[in-house]
């Protein structure tokens, strides 16, 4: 593997490497707690240079033909694929993500999203139709403000940039302070792919005062923002100055129905490793088991026994399943939300195994006899905590799923396929995977209710950057 950035990281706009003088803010490593590089602290005069710089290059980006600005795209997904052990060594190192995971999912992802979305206008997608006697025509929406998370942060910025760029839009954007280094190895393979200097700029900084400038500025015209629920309310406010448009993925805190007639181990085996997926830093991840009350202690037993068989550590060792936390405060949130399970009457029915003294580390945990109105089944805790809740019949099953602020991810087991999607359609998400689907990239990916708004990935994620015109005649 190559090894991650360990120097100053400065801003890019208008194609220039910034390495302001001003404020740095440390990255950490969450297994090490070592610096091992710092950023910028960007203000609102930064955004603005890089607003300006995104507008300049906006004429002359949008009115490339999409084939060429699909191609350009292209060319950045063979950049992420030629650099992948760098990236994925990167994220490793700034938000502890275990090697493997970063290497076959954090840097690989990026990879398919960037090239399906190109790959749309390769197969026939086209930004105008015939509707009657009008041509209705789907432009770029102009300068994109692009808000990014540390969980996954090659693959959200890549979820946003990628189909912006396709449909003509230029980008600031802003990732995440906690982990911001993969970034610039981003701006790097923009600029290696041709993508013409000022299409898309970086401004690090944090979200008080970088992503607030970015959502209220007037020369934004759409904020894309993956983030806390919490944060999402912000930006819709900051952003409803200027009645930008606002696209929004936020929490989750879905719902796994096991039905009666289930595999009950493949179920359980399936549904943790979903949990814990990424050390249980997603927010599709599966965190709430929902099993029939007569199986509710054998579901417990599968689950602690698959649980023990997570490794958890080093997260440079190709063994590890479990690594850190992205940080020592998100390691301490983990630990709260695990005090308040236990006081609140839910039964600790696994906690283990004894995890390193240095590090942001935080043994895998299952509650049991969990209840829809606990905090632990309500709100999200983007650890590896799983909640088993016993159920009655498909109606509760389904009222409990529903029983929630949040709508971002689901899942659905059973033996019967009818049986199965008649309840994956009843659940109030935006995607339900039945007996374990697998991930598809260019299908729709957003959330109802206060998991968001708008829709990424594919034709769906790219028409998100658009306006749409009808012309009559």
């Amino acid at each position: 593997m190559a090894a991650p950035v360990t120097t100053r990281t400065g801003h890019v706009i208008g194609g220039e490497l910034i390495d302001s003088a001003g404020d740095r803010i440390e990255v950490v490593n969450p297994a090490t707690e070592e610096v091992i590089a710092t950023v910028p602290a960007g203000t609102a005069g930064e955004v603005d240079a890089a607003v300006s710089a995104a507008t300049a290059a906006l004429a002359g980006w949008s009115a490339l033909d999409a084939g060429e600005r699909a191609e350009a795209v292209l060319r950045v997904s063979a950049g992420i694929k030629a650099r992948r052990d760098e990236l994925a060594a990167t994220i490793t190192a700034e938000m502890g993500s275990p090697i493997t995971f970063s290497a076959k999912v954090q840097a690989a992802m990026p990879v398919l999203i960037s090239a399906g979305i190109a790959g749309l206008v390769a197969d026939g997608y086209s930004f105008t139709e015939e509707i009657g006697n009008s041509l209705v025509v789907r432009e770029p929406i102009g300068v994109v403000g692009a808000i990014t998370p540390w969980n996954y942060p090659l693959h959200q910025v890549v979820a946003k940039v990628a189909p912006a760029l396709v449909a003509g839009n230029t980008v600031v954007l802003k990732p995440s302070e906690v982990a911001p280094l993969t970034a610039n190895l981003f701006l790097e393979i923009l600029a290696e792919a041709g993508v013409p200097a000022g299409v898309v700029n970086l401004v690090h900084g944090t979200g008080p005062v970088v992503g607030e400038a970015i959502a209220a500025h007037p020369g934004v015209d759409m904020v894309s923002f993956t983030g806390s629920t919490a944060a999402g309310r912000r930006v819709s406010a900051v952003a409803a100055a200027t009645v930008k448009r606002v696209a929004l993925e936020l929490g989750g805190k879905s719902a796994n129905i096991v039905l009666d007639d289930a595999d009950l181990g493949q179920a359980v085996k399936i549904g943790l490793a979903n949990t814990f997926i990424n050390g249980g830093q997603t927010c599709t991840a599966w965190t709430r088991l929902l099993v029939p009350a007569a199986r509710h202690d054998e579901a417990v037993e599968l689950a602690a026994a698959a649980a023990a068989k997570y490794t958890v550590g080093d997260p440079t060792d190709a063994a590890t399943r479990i690594g850190p936390m992205s940080s020592l405060a998100q390691r301490d949130r983990v630990l709260d939300y695990i005090r308040v399970g236990q006081d609140e009457g839910a039964t600790l029915a696994y906690s283990g195994p004894a995890v390193p003294s240095t590090g942001a580390y935080v043994a895998p945990t299952i509650f049991a006899g969990v209840r829809s109105d606990m905090r632990i089944a309500q709100e999200e805790i983007f650890g590896p905590v799983l909640s088993v809740l016993p159920y009655g019949d498909d109606d509760e099953a389904v009222a409990i799923a529903n029983d929630s602020p949040y709508g971002l991810s689901g899942a659905v087991f059973s033996a019967d396929s009818d049986r199965a999607m008649a309840v994956a359609k009843r659940m109030r998400t935006g995607q339900v995977d039945i007996n374990g689907g697998a991930f598809n990239p260019l299908a729709p990916f957003g959330g109802y209710k206060q998991s968001g708004n708008g829709r990424e990935l594919g034709r769906f994620g790219l028409e998100e950057f658009t306006e749409i015109k009808s012309i009559q005649r």
